[in-house]
């Protein structure tokens, strides 16, 4: 077996391997296309999304699937990515740096680095995010302890390296999101009413985020107040992570970064 320092993609004491070299450019990279990979898959619901928000003349009678449906007929079926480019340019830098700082706090001392970066994760970034990659982390880890015969295979970069299989990172991914997404969703549902709340009959009562928990409760309850939405959230949002996270471990291995 190979020690530690001959490994390929391993630091030594004497110099870097040039396959280190643009480690974090090549990080950045990874993590941009992920990104981007991610959001392109579900281009067509963030634009009926926006469609149906705006009112749209054209489809404002018309429910998710119908407007779907119905895009493809009146703007041909690009139309249903109208927008992505520009959102591409966004993403990308948004993304890299997202799963950059993942890939980082995961090397701080392995599995129980992991669990220490999970406080300013949580506390730095939007809650959906550090869920998300809590709960992405946690899977791939137990998964690669507990099954690693069944789950994992050798990462193409690095044989002595384990990496989760395509279906599996799929699926750990696509819960990551529904889980993150059930936590934080109640957190977006008090932004979006406290950004509209110049324009609502109860303004008032909505003017802090204490304030607003309390109203929506009070108003609505749990399911139709602080999770009413969520079924297309849903929809979204589990496709999006599932892809996001698989690419990114994809790009990780043809990038040499493990």
């Amino acid at each position: 077996m190979a020690t530690e320092a001959a490994l390929p993609g391993r630091g030594t004491r004497s110099g870097l391997p040039a396959r280190r070299d643009f480690y974090w450019l090549r990080s950045f990279a990874a993590g941009g296309i992920a990104g981007c990979c991610a959001k392109t898959t579900i281009a067509p619901l963030d634009r009926v999304k926006i469609l149906l928000q705006a009112h749209n003349p054209h489809y404002k009678h018309l429910g998710v699937f119908a407007t779907l449906c119905a895009v493809p007929k009146k703007e041909g079926y690009l139309g249903l990515y109208k927008g992505n480019g520009a959102m591409m340019v966004r993403i990308f830098p948004y993304g890299a740096i997202q799963f950059m700082a993942f890939d980082h706090y995961r090397k701080e001392g392995g599995f129980r680095g992991f669990y220490r970066g999970l406080t300013p994760t949580v506390l730095g970034m939007a809650p959906y995010a550090g869920f998300s990659f809590f709960t992405f982390g946690t899977l791939k880890s137990i998964g690669l302890i507990h099954a690693p015969a069944l789950l994992g295979k050798p990462s193409m970069d690095n044989p002595d390296v384990l990496v989760l299989k395509t279906h599996v990172n799929l699926l750990c991914g696509g819960i990551a999101g529904a889980i993150a997404q059930t936590i934080s969703y109640p957190l977006d549902v008090t932004r979006r009413r406290m950004q509209l709340a110049a324009v609502l009959p109860d303004s008032e009562k909505c003017l802090t985020m204490s304030q607003t928990l309390k109203h929506v409760y009070k108003q609505h309850g749990i399911r139709r107040g602080f999770y009413r939405g969520l079924s297309l959230n849903y929809i979204r949002c589990i496709p999006s992570q599932a892809v996001a996270f698989t690419t990114y471990e994809l790009m990780k291995q043809l990038l040499h970064l493990n």
